[in-house]
């Protein structure tokens, strides 16, 4: 029985949402007012934005909508973030198009399926805080690559160009844009200038009301008062749905999982890497601690809960949850309240829906991009004197806009590995120990008694790992070790992994051929923890080498062994 309790709170403790643990110190009816408000606000700001994201993903309005509020009430009710609000966000856009126009909506099922039960698996295995490992330069060159993707997919419904399709590669896009550049709008460009203005003027005058849904409102308003010939979402996807549809399964099949695999992969380390900067944000602004475990479960939860309901991968949205936070939510209780407001709207407002222009949602998305370039943190990077940063953000964000996400984060993320390794490698070194000794030993120059009476002291610096075993040996070979002791000052190397335990394994086996005594001075605790293991497997007595605390210590057993 105590074994099942144990095993219990091991498994309910660490993956508790965070909606458990506010409710357990108390809820009025103050708070849950304060949670509608703000609720009430973010939905605000989630309409125009899940439309306009789901239709530059390719897929309709309503899912958008449907994914938001699926996916926001479930990553409210059982994530591990305060102030979180999921929904379809635009890192996501570039890769749902890419996966429909190669496998259709079969495809993006499956590949939610499967991000969703990775997302699982990792929060249950505890992986959430790995994810802070992922380089700043790959977190960087990927997002801004993303923004520029889509801002070249919304030329089209900016300027109203009559094009029938639109290439997915990059540069035929934008010759495709080019070419038809003749055929734009002079309606649509003028709604598209009219809502920008909108949106800008109520961000200067009227900061306190939401700008972007103040620009589409305007918008929209235009086009059903002055009837103005430009394309709207009900001419391009027909009215709106009043609720949320009938739950029905795709075809699955066991080739499609297998063939969906990699974009699974891309999908579940897009909305892992999202959701938890945009947790660790608003944790910034709040004060607060999310538990990256229990959001990553519920990201995995929402994925496939919206799967039956045609909805899109979704995410934790960074600018929806600064705004719950900002309009003053307690709980999560806010996130929930924000997908009741939006089932809401679909039930009241949804014919109004069929007037809204596409050019100034286009106009909302390119604001979004704008925001995703990080213009000013590339601007800083690049004048950053470390080179292999530079060389990554670069590399990464080419290879997004150019190749693929997949392609660009898996060589970002090896190439910032292997450059780390290398300059972890060049902070390592090994030396003779020529320095004046006068560690408390009455200030005398010992060096040379030393030596004399075949005393032999390196001095160790840096992690000891693969990357500077190398460097070790050689040295090794170049230096003739034939001493009567061996003191190996450790007290900077503060790691050490598997190469470098059996380079000094090897070494003190050689050594203890020999006749060599060996003292290890001054090691640390990781390299203390794995090298007594790793000596008692390979029969050497760690007692036997001598460990000293500090070099006095090792001086004092230099002196009781040579006295014998």
């Amino acid at each position: 029985m105590a074994y099942l309790k144990k095993l219990r709170k091991w498994l309910l403790t660490p993956f508790a949402p965070k909606l458990v643990e506010v409710l357990s110190k108390g809820y009025s009816t103050q708070k849950f007012k304060n949670d509608c408000l703000a609720g009430l606000t973010t939905t605000v700001v989630s309409i125009p934005l899940s439309m306009a994201l789901a239709i530059a993903s390719g897929v309709s309005p309503a899912q958008g909508l449907y994914t938001a509020i699926i996916a926001g009430f479930l990553v409210s009710a059982l994530g591990g973030s305060r102030y979180q609000i999921g929904g379809p966000t635009g890192a996501f856009v570039v890769v749902i198009f890419s996966i429909l126009q190669q496998a259709g909506f079969s495809g993006l099922a499956m590949t939610m399926l499967i991000a969703g039960l990775l997302l699982i698996l990792a929060g249950f295995l505890r992986l959430g805080s790995y994810v802070r490992y992922i380089p700043y330069p790959v977190i960087i060159g990927f997002t801004s690559g993303i923004g520029i993707l889509l801002i070249s997919t919304q030329i089209k419904e900016l300027f109203g160009l009559e094009l029938d399709t639109v290439p997915t590669a990059f540069f035929p896009k934008w010759g495709a844009y080019l070419s038809h550049l003749n055929t734009f709008s002079g309606q649509t460009v003028l709604l598209s200038l009219l809502t920008a203005v909108l949106i800008f003027a109520t961000k200067r005058y009227f900061p306190k009301l939401p700008a972007m849904l103040m620009g589409v409102v305007g918008a929209t308003a235009l086009v059903a008062i002055g009837n103005l010939s430009v394309t709207t979402i009900g001419s391009q996807f027909g009215a709106l749905p009043h609720f949320l549809p009938k739950p029905t399964l795709p075809d699955f099949s066991l080739d499609l999982f297998f063939k969906m695999v990699p974009s699974g992969l891309t999908v579940a380390f897009l909305a892992a890497l999202e959701s938890l900067l945009s947790a660790k944000v608003v944790d910034g602004m709040s004060g607060d601690n999310h538990n990256p475990n229990a959001e990553l479960i519920a990201q995995g939860i929402a994925n496939i809960a919206c799967i039956p309901f045609t909805g899109i991968p979704a995410t934790g949205a960074i600018a929806r949850t600064a705004t719950n936070f900002k309009a003053n939510a307690y709980s999560p209780v806010s996130g929930i309240m924000q997908s009741v407001f939006l089932l809401l709207f679909m039930l009241i407002f949804a014919p109004i829906a069929k007037y809204m222009p596409l050019c100034c949602l286009a106009v909302v998305l390119l604001l979004v991009a704008w925001n995703m370039l990080n213009v000013d943190k590339i601007w800083l990077m690049l004048k950053s004197p470390i080179g292999a940063d530079k060389l990554i953000l670069v590399l990464t964000l080419g290879l997004t806009v150019l190749v693929d996400l997949n392609t660009a984060i898996s060589v970002g993320v090896v190439l910032s590995c292997i450059l780390f390794m290398h300059r972890m490698s060049e902070e390592f070194g090994i030396e003779m120990d020529e320095k004046t000794a006068k560690e408390r030993v009455g200030g005398n120059n010992i060096t040379q008694r030393l030596k004399d009476q075949g005393v032999t002291t390196l001095r160790v610096s840096g992690p000891l790992f693969f990357g500077g075993v190398a460097s070790v040996s050689t040295f090794l070979k170049r230096v003739d070790l034939h001493p009567k002791i061996l003191i190996l000052r450790m007290n900077q190397v503060p790691m050490i992994d598997a190469s470098g335990v059996m380079l000094l394994v090897d070494l003190v086996k050689k050594l203890k051929k020999d006749g060599t005594k060996v003292i290890l001075c001054h090691v640390r605790k990781q390299p203390r923890r794995v090298l007594h293991k790793a000596f008692q497997q390979n029969g050497l007595d760690w007692h036997t080498l001598s460990v000293a605390k500090n070099y006095t210590i090792a001086l004092k057993i230099v002196e009781k062994f040579l006295k014998k």
